[in-house]
C-alpha cells in the first residue's frame, strides 16, 4: 500500500492507518519516503505510454509518501474495498477515497490489484523478506 503525497500533505496518515488497523488488517511494514521521478516512473511502469503517466510521476514525486505492506486473510481484496474506487466520485461511502481523495488523480492511496502485482510491488520498497 502507498499513502500518496496528498495524504501526508493534508495530515491524513494517522487517520488512514487507524482505518487500516480498525479493519483488522495488520501493518507488517511501514516507511515514509520521498520518491524521485525516476523511481516513481519505474514503480508505475505498467502505465508507461498512457496520457496520464507524466502527471502521475510528478504527483507521486512531489512529496512524502508512506509505503507499507499489509497482512491478513484476503488482504488485497480487503484493502481495495477499504480504499474504494479509483475515482472518488464512484467510491462507496465510508471508503478512504470517498472520504479523503481530491479527484481521480489525487486519490490519496494505492493498493496492489492482485497477488502478482503485490509480489512485484512489496519487494520494490522492501527488498528484504517480511
Amino acid at each position: 500500500m502507498i499513502l500518496k503525497p496528498d495524504a501526508a500533505e493534508r495530515n491524513l496518515v494517522g487517520s488512514i492507518l487507524a482505518r487500516i488497523e480498525a479493519s483488522g488488517l495488520k501493518i507488517a511494514r511501514l516507511e515514509m519516503i520521498r520518491l524521485t521521478p525516476e523511481r516513481a516512473r519505474k514503480f508505475y511502469h505498467v502505465h508507461e505510454g498512457k496520457p496520464f503517466i507524466d502527471d502521475l510521476v510528478a504527483y507521486m514525486s512531489r512529496g512524502t509518501v508512506v509505503v507499507g505492506a499489509l497482512e491478513g486473510e484476503d488482504a488485497i481484496t480487503r484493502w481495495r474495498e477499504l480504499m474504494g474506487a479509483t475515482n472518488p466520485a464512484n467510491a462507496a461511502p465510508g471508503t478512504i477515497r470517498k472520504d479523503f481523495a481530491v479527484d481521480i488523480q489525487t486519490n490519496t492511496v494505492h493498493g496492489s490489484d492482485s497477488p502478482a502485482s503485490a509480489a512485484e510491488e512489496i519487494p520494490y520498497f522492501f527488498p528484504k523478506p517480511l
